[in-house]
């Protein structure tokens, strides 16, 4: 089953290609076929892909932003290997409108990174409005979820962001810590799962509620297939 993940927020620096690329990372990594479409003209997550080392478990990459920057069409550069199971997108900041419906239609999951502060809150809540009346998501069936980053938790702004999810009815999947762990970890062209030290054990262990969120479903439609 091919699982199209959309890393997604119209405001910049909220860390999407932090998540997108450890999330190609952590997939490829558990034996998925996986490729990594770059639809940020910034192209973080290409230079990404260019630090990466032939020992690593191989990520297919795409420069999507090419192509739909150019007016080319699409076609040709947004092909992947046949066999990829899982296709995450990292998107370009400044979304918004009906725009964010041509990425909702290319997905059936979509995270939103939002950081713990009153700027972004107010910034995201902008956003999810438009996600959720233009881009249609839940006619759509497309699953949504929110993970803060760069988190220091027991703060008052967490607790804003917190309050803030729950008028919305969006889950909060995880919390990632504000730490260089992942500065590290992206200068090598690895994913956070990849490192050895230690001391980034922590930050491991909150990847798993976002890994067991997103394939929740995937597990329950299959022991629904064997069980018909």
């Amino acid at each position: 089953m091919v699982r199209k993940i959309l890393v997604l927020n119209s405001k910049g620096g909220c860390g999407k290609t932090t998540i997108a690329t450890n999330l190609a990372s952590r997939y490829a990594c558990d034996g998925f076929l996986t490729a990594l479409l770059d639809y940020d003209p910034q192209a973080s997550s290409t230079s990404w892909l260019a630090q990466r080392s032939k020992n690593h478990p191989a990520i297919f990459g795409v420069e999507a932003h090419k192509s739909t920057s150019s007016g080319v069409t699409t076609s040709w550069a947004l092909r992947v290997p046949p066999a990829t199971q899982r296709i995450i997108l990292d998107a370009p900041a400044g979304i918004s409108g009906h725009h964010v419906l041509n990425y909702v239609r290319q997905v059936d999951t979509i995270i939103i990174p939002v950081l713990p502060s009153p700027i972004d809150i107010r910034s995201a809540t902008r956003f999810v409005e438009d996600l959720l009346l233009i881009g249609k998501v839940r006619q759509l069936g497309v699953r949504v979820g929110v993970v803060a980053n760069r988190v220091k938790k027991n703060t008052m702004v967490y607790q804003s962001l917190e309050r803030f999810l729950n008028t919305l009815n969006l889950p909060l999947i995880t919390e990632f810590r504000d730490t260089q762990h992942y500065v590290r970890a992206v200068g090598q062209g690895i994913g956070i799962n990849e490192m050895w030290d230690q001391r980034a054990q922590v930050d491991k262990d909150d990847w798993e509620p976002l890994m067991d969120w997103l394939e929740e479903d995937v597990v329950a439609g299959g022991i629904s297939q064997q069980a018909g």
